[in-house]
């Protein structure tokens, strides 16, 4: 007899998953799942989100990181509200993890709350935190074969954007080749194009937030 664990616990997430998008739709948050490699500016695009979304949406953030609450600090430094989740050797976060750090904020006085998941475009991938739409960053100094060569991630988000624009010429970034590659493996996802450090393509970015949570 062979027993599969793994589809034990995925079956688990979901349902904790389902549990949490109950919990949040009835505290009307529009909720974000940011995940990305590493250095790919998660921690300084959300910022930027929230900065610019003040007077007009309340952001706050739990962040995933396996050490250190460095991103957290951060973000606190802009008097943004924040829950860290330090996993250790886990490399994703998980929709109980969610839900337990969900607890410590005070979501009634929030509009949007984003997840700003573990660096890591593979482990992520798998788990429902309960969010409404996924976000995957790829920065103009990652390489335009990105969304080939981590299909499932890049798949499953609704939302793709790629960050650093200010870098772009530096890093001999192919822009017609990386969106070639995002519409071929994520088709259905809508595209950002932005540099948070000096604002480019952040207000379509804003706009698209704003109107989604009008609709939500």
């Amino acid at each position: 007899m062979t027993l599969n664990l793994n589809r034990s616990l995925m079956e688990k997430n979901d349902r904790l998953a389902e549990r949490n998008r109950g919990f949040f739709r009835a505290k009307k948050l529009l909720v974000l799942n940011v995940v990305s490699s590493p250095g790919s500016g998660k921690t300084t695009f959300i910022r930027e989100t929230a900065a610019k979304l003040a007077g007009k949406l309340r952001v706050g953030v739990i962040v995933g990181d396996l050490a250190t609450d460095n991103d957290a600090a951060q973000l606190r430094t802009a008097g943004i509200p924040v829950v860290q989740i330090t996993t250790g050797t886990v490399c994703h976060l998980d929709a109980d993890m969610v839900s337990k750090a969900a607890a410590q904020l005070d979501l009634d006085k929030l509009d949007v709350l984003v997840i700003e998941n573990v660096g890591n475009l593979v482990c992520p991938a798998d788990y429902d935190l309960g969010e409404d739409l996924r976000v995957v960053l790829l920065s103009t100094t990652e390489g335009e074969d990105k969304p080939l060569k981590y299909p499932p991630m890049f798949h499953s988000a609704q939302v793709a954007v790629v960050t650093k624009g200010d870098l772009a010429a530096a890093a001999g970034f192919d822009r017609a080749q990386t969106l070639t590659n995002l519409k071929r493996v994520s088709h259905h996802a809508q595209v950002f194009e932005v540099s948070a450090k000096t604002g480019d393509g952040m207000q379509a970015w804003l706009d698209f937030l704003l109107k989604r949570h009008a609709c939500h």
